[in-house]
């Protein structure tokens, strides 16, 4: 799964406006609908702020796992 899709579907699923999950990484509404829609491309600082905040792994996020949740060590 693209991670645009899935980024999508996590702010979607929790019934969140683009303006809201932008405040969490520091951009503006327009600045994050740019990273979801492909016009620019999402920074690692970006998507581990993003993967703390919906309690979600990484690889889930990228779409490398189907499994959502973050493994205790």
């Amino acid at each position: 799964m693209n991670y645009r899709i899935r980024m999508r579907n996590l702010r979607e699923d929790r019934d969140l406006t683009q303006k809201e999950v932008a405040k969490i990484i520091n951009k503006s509404q327009q600045g994050y609908s740019h990273i979801e829609e492909g016009r620019a491309e999402l920074k690692i600082e970006d998507l581990i702020l993003l993967c703390k905040f919906y309690h979600v792994s990484a690889d889930y996020f990228i779409g490398l796992s189907e499994e959502s949740q973050i493994s205790s060590l």
